[in-house]
């Protein structure tokens, strides 16, 4: 009977994106005019540095800090290190490798990913210190549960509790040159997307699903999840995508924006390709930056 209760959607908390070098992923982002947050630590040998925006998303490009802490971490069985080391292995150092959704309860979360025949291991606890630009300092504690579908080896997903907010005002890292404000899309690719609805209903907790024929989109929370044919793809983002290889991709994300024309000049200004598609600004993935970036006006 569970299954036909109504569902209340996740949000998406944020993006993984993993990167080759903190330092030159932070130069990318400011040119691309984001605020970036000094680098946090993870007590399992990656680092990251993190864009925040004002509906509680943000995106996190991860980088190895210390390689054997991560490859240890790994052989005991920690799923965020090794998912992002089978990423690397597979797709080079830069790239686009989960979506990460909110969640009160991520031990509920991992029994119904294990239910379902998703859940790609064990729960992982674990705490970091926060810092500010002022220099502030707090600790922030995560419970992440993982989902993932050996059919599409190049993405996994988590969900993400928030065991201790920080008690430090964010709000200078939510204002950025760009006047990116909130999260808007996430688009994946897939030769045919509805061979995964099922999975991606359970990660979203979302039923409903709007099928196209460019592909299927379903509303989380506080964005669209929009998974797109290689054509569809092509049409909407520019992106070129293989019409052979199989399996979800994560390819590109929409930021809403206050001023679209001050964006364009902005990137302009810093010798920033750019390509109009529609009512949107894209920019595609260079170094530093491995998913392509969609602004459109809020």
């Amino acid at each position: 009977m569970s299954n036909l209760s109504p569902r209340t959607p996740r949000p998406v908390d944020h993006l993984v994106l993993p990167t080759a070098d903190l330092e030159i992923a932070r130069v990318r982002l400011e040119q691309l005019g984001f605020t970036v947050a000094p680098v946090g630590v993870h007590p399992f040998g990656t680092e990251n540095v993190c864009v925040f925006f004002g509906d509680n998303s943000f995106l996190e490009f991860l980088a190895i800090g210390q390689r054997e802490t991560c490859e240890a971490e790994a052989i005991k069985g920690n799923v965020f290190v090794a998912r992002d080391q089978a990423y690397r292995f597979r797709n080079g150092q830069e790239g686009f490798s989960a979506l990460v959704m909110g969640s009160e309860n991520a031990k509920a979360d991992h029994q119904s990913f294990a239910e379902a025949g998703i859940s790609a291991g064990n729960i992982l606890d674990f705490s970091r210190p926060f810092i500010l630009p002022d220099g502030k300092e707090d600790r922030a504690g995560f419970r992440l549960a993982f989902a993932a579908d050996l059919r599409a080896p190049d993405i996994f997903f988590f969900t993400c509790e928030r065991i201790n907010t920080p008690k430090v005002d964010r709000s200078a890292l939510q204002l950025h040159a760009n006047g990116a404000a909130v999260l808007r899309e996430v688009v994946l690719s897939e030769v045919n997307p509805t061979d995964f609805q099922y999975p991606l209903q359970e990660v979203i907790n979302q039923r409903d699903l709007n099928a196209h024929s460019f592909g299927m989109d379903m509303a989380a929370a506080n964005a669209n999840i929009t998974v797109l044919t290689p054509s569809g793809l092509k049409a909407f983002t520019g992106i070129e995508s293989s019409t052979m290889e199989r399996g979800l991709r994560l390819q590109a994300f929409v930021l809403g924006v206050r001023d679209l024309a001050a964006v364009e000049s902005l990137l302009i200004s810093n010798n920033i390709p750019i390509e109009k598609r529609g009512s949107r600004l894209i920019v595609h993935k260079a170094p530093g930056q491995g998913a392509a970036i969609a602004f459109e006006a809020l």
